[in-house]
């Protein structure tokens, strides 16, 4: 079967609100580390040990959060995801296991608890999203559902009249 790539899209946690909370915080907890050590804290003391225990996990984080990635791609045979570094492999869902594929807009907090991978509330299924609320939603012949975030709606809506029309 021919495997041609019809769309392709990266996303990453890029939104302003995000980094400016994190680089607030990633600041303070600096900060606060810095002046400690220079006030002469023995670096022993329990006091010193949480700030730089601290420090290491906030600044681990905010590592994760820059280098996390969404990668969809859509081929004639399926739809392709990874969400790295969560995913080694792109997780692949074939044609013949979609019942309906289409783009929608969705309330990311209220259906799914936030960005990320998520599980949804009441029935909704699993997301995986970056940021926006539109979303490629995919009914599996199984009844799951999944929703994929894409910043690029109207593409993708395009390609999925494009492939139901060559079915």
């Amino acid at each position: 079967m021919n495997n041609k790539i019809l769309f392709t899209e990266n996303q990453q946690f890029r939104q302003v609100w995000l980094w400016v909370i994190l680089i607030g915080v990633n600041t303070i907890t600096i900060i606060g580390a810095y002046r400690h050590i220079s006030g002469g804290k023995a670096f022993g003391s329990p006091f010193i040990t949480g700030n730089i225990f601290t420090l290491v996990l906030i600044l681990l984080v905010t590592a994760l959060i820059f280098i996390v990635r969404l990668e969809t791609t859509i081929k004639q045979d399926g739809i392709y995801i990874r969400f790295y570094p969560f995913h080694i492999k792109e997780k692949k869902y074939t044609w013949d296991t979609v019942a309906e594929a289409s783009v929608r807009k969705y309330s990311p907090i209220l259906e799914y608890g936030g960005w990320g991978i998520r599980r949804g509330m009441s029935g909704k299924g699993s997301a995986y999203n970056i940021s926006g609320n539109m979303g490629i939603q995919l009914l599996f012949k199984s009844g799951e559902k999944l929703l994929i975030g894409t910043q690029k709606p109207d593409e993708v809506t395009a390609i999925l009249h494009q492939i139901r029309s060559n079915d």
